[in-house]
């Protein structure tokens, strides 16, 4: 079952994108959900630099995480509020252009047991609906 809270408003939202790992592990769970060693095998980081930052979008509830025996899977919570939604789908369309991201995801395609749902190029997020 998965855990989150709810984003508490835009101020909070950019709090919680302003950081570079941040939006590199946003820009490698897209639209999947993501087990932490794939995260850390993307972004080619410690493990307790991932949990930090994991920890914190949880926190935001930018994220839910589920446990499966000893492994943390994570994914991407949308906020409820349309235009949130609207900025966060924004900023992350902006990230999967960033040469460092599509490395990342590049390195994790690459990884020998990685999950074969990610994409290097993703579709375009959806339109908010009026």
């Amino acid at each position: 079952m998965y855990k989150s809270q709810k984003t508490s408003g835009l101020e909070s939202l950019l709090k919680t994108l302003a950081d570079r790992t941040r939006l590199r592990l946003l820009n490698l769970m897209g639209e999947h959900e993501i087990c932490v060693c794939f995260l850390v095998e993307g972004l080619s980081t410690s493990q307790p630099k991932i949990s930090r930052h994991l920890a914190y979008l949880r926190r935001s509830g930018l994220v839910a995480a589920r446990r499966e025996g000893l492994w943390m899977h994570y994914r991407i919570v949308r906020p409820a509020d349309k235009h949130l939604a609207g900025v966060l789908d924004q900023v992350l369309a902006s990230a999967a252009h960033d040469p460092e991201m599509k490395k990342d995801l590049a390195r994790l395609n690459s990884a020998c047991c990685a999950p074969k749902l990610i994409k290097l190029q993703r579709a375009p997020a959806p339109s908010p609906a009026n």
